[in-house]
């Protein structure tokens, strides 16, 4: 199975999907001896793969009784995934958050795999002709526009 972040992330998520109250509570250090690697490296896919717009939210604490918590945020029609986004989102959004966002639309099957496509497309798009220049706040909009079409409960 691939690298060092890719197994702790899937530890991460199967402890996370076998859980009943929507968190884990971990030590950062005991899961760096488990997978025998340095703390930081457990700072880094919490970084890169535990975001926000993937659907996570990663509280920790450090020193003596340092943890981390991590909790899944739910994404049904009125979960407060959606929220948290829209607030999230605020004026600009870069090409890789817009992204992350879709793969979490993706991931919770709120949209297929076309969809994801086209969206993708659309938000990533910086050559189409004409003077526009601000592409984050462009997608910006956009997200929040998808995400309240697809919070729209006629569309269900």
């Amino acid at each position: 199975m691939g690298n060092l972040a890719d197994r702790i992330e899937e530890y991460l998520k199967r402890v996370l999907e076998q859980t009943s109250e929507g968190y884990i509570i971990l030590q950062r250090s005991e899961l760096a001896g488990v997978f025998a690697c340095v703390p930081s490296q457990i700072n880094y896919v919490l970084d890169t793969r535990f975001t926000v717009e993937r659907g996570y939210l990663v509280e920790s604490r450090r020193g003596g009784g340092g943890y981390l918590r991590i909790v899944r945020l739910g994404l049904g029609i009125e979960g407060e995934y959606q929220q948290v986004i829209r607030q999230l989102i605020g004026e600009q959004l870069s090409r890789a958050r817009s992204s992350a966002l879709v793969d979490r639309l993706l991931d919770e099957e709120i949209i297929t795999t076309r969809e994801a496509a086209i969206i993708k497309s659309i938000i990533s798009s910086n050559d189409l002709s004409g003077e526009f220049r601000d592409w984050d706040m462009l997608r910006a909009r956009l997200m929040k526009n998808i995400l309240t079409t697809l919070s729209r409960d006629d569309l269900v």
